[in-house]
């Protein structure tokens, strides 16, 4: 049914992707769940107990996870969406999104290294040489090599003006000389190199943002026949201890110690904010969908305790399961709904990537870049903040057994801890749907996004079961509007007022844009039915969930336009002095 209500098969028909069809798309789910299941998600726990360490050849990866990472490449995994003039099997992205969200439910430690690489190949597309193009992307591609993105530096934290790392240029490439901070899967052993995108400074560069370029830095220089032939001076000087994914190491990474480590120009001088921009909005929208997938998995695992856990006594003598008390179905209805509307949130925004990548028009190519372009900080920082409460609840669920490591639900909320903080901060996210989302356009795009919430709406209300969604919904998208023309007439007062009501206006807007992906399913859900087509018991469970967001998770709307019309006075009343 997702696939109907995202319009898969016409978009693969615009796109020319005959050959792409459920059969396909199920065997291809089906064998991805295989390998998520069989050979991933086992070493989950694993990762959390013995996370990577230092050792005497720099990393040293998780037991375990080597093997299932070479697994992952025999299999084909790492090529699955990139072009195939790379080697890829340019299949659409959304069908990416659907696989990865497999690997980050089954073990997220694991499937943030192929995350990082995908992210690498896509900026090397938009903005390589073609040198660099034919040298590195064939074997990122088939994920022989993997790659990283170098943006932080112990001085610089999200402030990039402050970069102070260095590029020499010495005949073709640049020598790169400093250190970076929370470097993700900066380095290991899985693969024989790993490429490494690095923001630096170029000899003579304006100050700030603007004087900041992007460069490849391979750890190990190819030779004349594209081997790894010699070290390139990129160390790892320390793996950082975590809160979560321990799996995943987080390095501290040194260039260019001696003579510097050759670095290759991506894009052009002082431009690599750009650059890498192409990276990390990819990256950004890969992190929802992290926090997503420990929410799907969190929900199964509390689901499937409550079901078995018994607790209180019948008057004939039986046993209790606690899923049939209120609060439990609460809990886990709040779980299964907010999974279900991030899910459709995200693959919406994969179906806007794959018709701005398939477009043949430049304009309308733009239209759907313009899109997915607004949906990216909501599904950053919206799903991320509220994987914070889904996976908390998923603690609940348990009691106290939640809160013991050997359960297992713990390390879901330990691992989601860091959705909200890596690339880019929920604040970072708040401001970005602010500024450059929406004060930029005047609410152009914004508003065309309201317009076709408001036509949903519309078609709810005049289905009698679900006409009462309708009106909720309606009324939802007067909320959106209330807000985005509160921040129009009120945006360029206060220079205190964008960063004030920012993250209010992204969770205003995630709720609501929730509240469409679930209205949308009930409408196809509703249409099934009528038509006597489909899993009857499957159907009306879409209802209910999309009722139940309805009532209990679209209303939150409302609080926090109250919160955002506040605006900053109480924010910023207090002196430093008195806190």
């Amino acid at each position: 049914m997702i696939s109907e209500v995202l319009g898969f098969d016409e978009m693969c028909e615009q796109a020319d992707l005959q050959e792409i069809n459920g059969e396909l798309v199920s065997a291809i789910l089906e064998e991805a769940g295989r390998f998520g299941t069989e050979v991933i998600a086992p070493l989950n726990v694993v990762g959390d107990q013995q996370g990577a360490v230092m050792g005497d050849d720099g990393v040293q990866e998780t037991p375990g996870f080597a093997d299932a990472y070479h697994q992952f490449v025999e299999n084909g995994w790492p090529s699955l969406t990139p072009r195939e003039q790379y080697g890829g099997q340019g299949l659409p992205r959304i069908l990416g999104y659907a696989v990865a969200e497999i690997w980050d439910s089954a073990n997220l430690s694991f499937s943030l290294c192929p995350l990082l690489t995908a992210g690498a190949i896509e900026a090397l597309v938009e903005h390589g040489s073609e040198n660099l193009r034919n040298t590195y992307l064939p074997k990122m591609v088939s994920g022989e090599w993997t790659a990283t993105m170098n943006l932080t530096e112990p001085a610089a934290g999200s402030d990039l003006a402050a970069v102070a790392t260095t590029a020499i240029p010495e005949g073709d490439h640049f020598l790169v000389s400093g250190q970076k901070i929370f470097i993700t899967w900066g380095d290991h052993q899985m693969t024989e190199n790993i490429i490494h995108l690095v923001l630096a400074r170029l000899a003579g560069a304006p100050s700030g943002v603007k004087g900041i370029s992007l460069l490849l830095v391979p750890k190990i220089l190819p030779g004349e026949n594209g081997q790894p032939n010699m070290h390139n001076e990129v160390t790892c000087v320390s793996v950082e201890h975590k809160l979560g994914i321990h799996g995943s190491p987080t390095c501290v990474m040194s260039f260019g110690d001696n003579k510097g480590s050759v670095g290759y120009l991506v894009g052009k001088p002082h431009r690599g904010l750009a650059a890498m921009f192409t990276m990390m909005n990819a990256a950004r929208q890969g992190v929802g969908r992290q926090a997503l997938g420990l929410c799907e998995r969190s929900y199964q695992q509390a689901r499937d305790y409550a079901k078995d856990r018994l607790q209180g006594t019948r008057s004939d003598g039986t046993r209790i399961p606690i899923i049939e008390y209120p609060d439990v179905r609460r809990m886990l209805m709040l779980m299964k709904s907010a999974t279900e509307a991030m899910r459709g949130l995200l693959y919406f925004a994969g179906v806007e990537s794959d018709k701005e990548h398939f477009a043949k028009e430049p304009e309308v190519a733009q239209r759907h870049a313009l899109r997915s372009g607004l949906y990216t900080p909501i599904i950053k920082g919206w799903i991320s903040e509220l994987a914070q409460e889904i996976t908390s609840l998923g603690i609940q669920v348990h009691g106290g057994m939640g809160y013991v490591e050997e359960t297992g639900s713990a390390q879901y909320y330990r691992d989601a801890r860091i959705t909200t903080i890596y690339e880019g901060t929920t604040g970072i996210q708040g401001l970005d749907l602010v500024g450059r989302k929406t004060l930029a356009d005047n609410g152009d795009a914004l508003e065309d996004l309201l317009n076709e919430i408001q036509d949903t709406a519309r078609s709810m209300s005049d289905v009698d079961r679900i006409s009462g969604m309708g009106s909720t919904l309606a009324s939802a998208v007067q909320v959106g509007r209330a807000a985005r023309l509160w921040l129009l007439e009120h945006g360029g007062q206060d220079r205190n007022i964008a960063g004030s009501v920012s993250v209010n206006f992204m969770m205003l807007m995630g709720y609501i844009c929730g509240g469409w992906v679930m209205g949308r399913a009930a409408l196809k859900a509703a249409e099934l039915l009528a038509a006597g087509s489909g899993d009857e018991n499957f159907l009306h469970t879409k209802i209910h969930t999309a009722q139940f967001y309805n009532d209990h998770l679209l209303s939150r709307a409302g609080s926090y336009l109250v919160s955002v019309e506040a605006g900053s006075d109480s924010i910023m009343a207090l002196d430093v002095e008195q806190f």
